[in-house]
């Protein structure tokens, strides 16, 4: 092994410990109401009536679940058990199924449109419960969530996946998933946010069914009997849905002539919104779209999916600059460039390079992985008051306007990042 890599893989390891996941253990548990509080701002201020968004708490269940996985303190299980319960208790609507967007401070149902993102997060963090501790309960919500998914955001018509609903799955006029995006029925993001937690669903489907045993009794439904192994249909459904998801990346959402991943879209695919480029999800979707393609297995979708991985990783490097950063998105059609340094981009970016170099052996791309890492070290962990800030501007001066920890703000990217290293031989 590489004496970089090992040396990086410590590295993260400590940052994981003892920077990222500290943090929201002694400073984001809401004893009083429960779960997570919503939201610590830019200059480390708590906001404890700050609503609590079903994104937070599900990334966070992601992170503390998939944390104990690998490395097996019992802390980070009791923070994955308690974000769990809440998700349950608080996000998860009993009348209509789904997920909530948003629940008050005190766990009451806040804003209760059904964002197809958000219920995507909530099957990653359910479903990667369920592969940390075997847990059937978490993985039997997991599945009823993918049914959501697939009951009413699935085009049968055009295919792919619309945005939202409201609560009681029926049309809504504003689709957007925030106020920075664009009104339309289809996005990559969204796809992507769903192609993510589908895959890990589909892996934890075959971790649970070559277990073959189970001790927890279902509390709703009969989805998967007790003492009985995961069905293969089930099985196989979620693998048909993660092939779809694959060949619409390539067939739907690349951009044949820029290599990029065009960003929204009617209903029929047409694209709108104009020529836009976001970087970060660029590099993000290069390793998520081959890590989806490796766990599905399908060798011939597999050699068509690794050129695309190339591609866009490539098409990606325009968001590069010569210190190891990447901003965040362009406008081709105004001229207007979010160069700010986001935390987020920089995580998957590190990644992204670090899974082409792991598959391809481009040096270069380790190269550029290392050097993305020395710049989050250099300016974007806070060693004094642990995790990351949002972002760094241009000119070099710290964000200190967006939060810390908030609806956006999540020990996700960042505690993935330092995983995903650890964790690749």
């Amino acid at each position: 092994m590489n004496q970089h890599v090992d040396m990086m893989k410590l590295e993260m390891q400590d940052v994981l410990e003892n920077n990222i996941l500290p943090f929201w253990l002694n400073k984001m548990i809401d004893k009083e109401h429960g779960g997570f509080y919503g939201r610590i701002d830019g200059s480390g201020n708590l906001h404890p009536e700050a609503e609590k968004g079903a994104i937070l708490n599900a990334r966070i269940l992601w992170s503390f679940s998939a944390a104990y996985r690998v490395l097996q303190k019992d802390e980070y299980l009791q923070a994955a058990t308690r974000a769990k319960d809440y998700l349950i208790e608080h996000f998860i609507d009993p009348e209509y199924g789904g997920v909530y967007w948003s629940v008050d401070y005190k766990g009451e149902p806040l804003d209760t449109k059904k964002q197809f993102y958000a219920i995507g997060f909530a099957i990653y963090g359910l479903s990667e419960y369920a592969r940390a501790t075997g847990d059937r309960e978490a993985l039997e919500y997991a599945l009823d969530l993918f049914y959501c998914i697939e009951e009413h955001a699935l085009d049968r018509k055009y295919n792919g996946y619309i945005e939202a609903c409201t609560r009681e799955w029926g049309k809504i006029e504003d689709m957007r998933l925030s106020e920075l995006d664009a009104n339309y029925p289809k996005s990559q993001n969204t796809h992507l946010h769903i192609i993510e937690p589908y895959t890990n669903l589909l892996r934890c489907l075959r971790e649970m069914q070559a277990k073959e045993s189970c001790d927890y009794v279902p509390a709703i439904g009969s989805v998967l009997p007790v003492g009985i192994s995961v069905p293969m249909e089930t099985i196989v459904v979620v693998e048909l849905a993660v092939q779809n998801l694959i060949e619409i990346f390539i067939d739907r959402i690349l951009n044949p002539e820029t290599h990029h991943l065009d960003l929204f879209f009617d209903m029929d695919w047409t694209r709108g919104a104009g020529r836009l480029e976001s970087y970060g999800h660029d590099i993000e979707c290069s390793w998520l779209l081959h890590e989806a393609a490796l766990v599905l297995g399908n060798q011939k979708l597999l050699e068509k999916v690794e050129n695309v991985v190339q591609q866009v990783a490539k098409a990606s490097e325009k968001g590069l600059r010569p210190d190891g950063s990447m901003i965040h998105e362009a406008n081709l059609d105004t001229g207007h460039v979010d160069d700010d340094l986001h935390w987020w981009v920089q995580a998957e970016n590190v990644v992204g390079w670090y899974n082409i170099w792991q598959h391809f052996g481009d040096e270069e791309a380790l190269n550029k992985a290392e050097k993305c890492w020395q710049y989050i070290k250099d300016n974007l962990i806070d060693f004094d008051n642990g995790e990351w800030y949002w972002s760094r501007h241009q000119d070099g001066t710290l964000n200190t306007t967006d939060d810390k920890a908030g609806f956006w703000k999540c020990p996700y990217h960042n505690s993935r990042m330092c995983l995903e290293i650890v964790e690749r031989g």
